[in-house]
């Protein structure tokens, strides 16, 4: 399989040790390429640090998270506009909504929604875009910015039907993580990733969250990381009743044309 990770948290503290062999067997599962998340003013430059180190197969996103978001000040909108101007980071985010923690106010969280709607619209980038328990506030302000970015991915969708019509009406990109391997909580997507046009679908791992809890053997440290995106896209193909090899085969035409991606060598 040829295989795309859009969004694994390769900053994470966790990989610090051991990158190097994350990367490498990423690639030995078939993972041609991964964007690293920026979530926050120093995630998001070490993000591009990343990229910059792996040309060609890491790219970097650049944005402050919800859970940051009363940090975002001035400075913090300089930083995110100057990021964007650099090759390897290829979309405003990870941005959005998240009432279900409320690590920062919901007033700070909507403010530095819609700072980083105007960055996207200035800069002609397309959006990577967290929402978990807002979304008629988190719906409501894409719409307003939608028809002037390129495009947007929900990323680590795990909502209803009606929200990802919502999306799916918006012409929105869905990211489908490993969430759908949770049958405490995940068991709906599997009939909801029937829905979402193979145009339209972007495999994730989150890394290093959301490990798939149907992978055999379970590590024992809990991380998860890129390689085990080839199990999700299996899991992903089962429950769209096609072959895998042509779930990651759409999936991957559908990131490198979301985030201008050329195909490695």
């Amino acid at each position: 399989m040829h295989l795309i990770d859009i969004g694994a948290n390769l900053t994470h503290e966790s990989f610090r040790h051991d990158l190097d062999a994350v990367l490498a067997r990423a690639k030995q599962h078939g993972i041609e390429q991964i964007v690293v998340t920026g979530a926050s003013k120093a995630g998001s430059e070490h993000a591009l640090e990343l990229a910059r180190a792996h040309p060609g197969f890491l790219f970097a996103t650049a944005g402050v998270h919800p859970h940051h978001a009363s940090e975002y000040d001035a400075d913090t909108d300089a930083l995110l506009r100057a990021l964007q101007r650099e090759p390897e980071v290829k979309a405003v985010g990870e941005t959005g909504l998240d009432y279900h923690r409320n690590y920062s106010p919901r007033a700070a969280q909507l403010a530095a929604f819609e700072k980083q709607l105007v960055i996207a619209v200035e800069t002609g980038k397309p959006l990577f875009l967290h929402q978990r328990d807002a979304h008629a506030d988190f719906f409501a302000l894409l719409k307003t910015a939608r028809d002037n970015v390129p495009a947007a991915v929900v990323h680590c969708f795990t909502g209803t039907r009606e929200a990802l019509h919502d999306y799916l009406d918006l012409d929105c990109h869905i990211g489908i993580t490993g969430w759908i391997c949770d049958e405490r909580r995940g068991t709906h997507l599997r009939e909801l990733v029937r829905e979402i046009p193979p145009h339209r679908l972007l495999l994730e791992t989150d890394a290093p969250y959301l490990l798939p809890r149907t992978v055999r053997p379970q590590p024992s440290h809990r991380r998860n990381e890129p390689m085990y995106l080839a199990h999700i896209c299996e899991e992903v193909a089962h429950d769209r009743n096609e072959l895998a090899r042509m779930t990651a085969s759409h999936a991957a035409a559908a990131a490198r044309t979301f985030f201008g991606l050329t195909e490695p060598a």
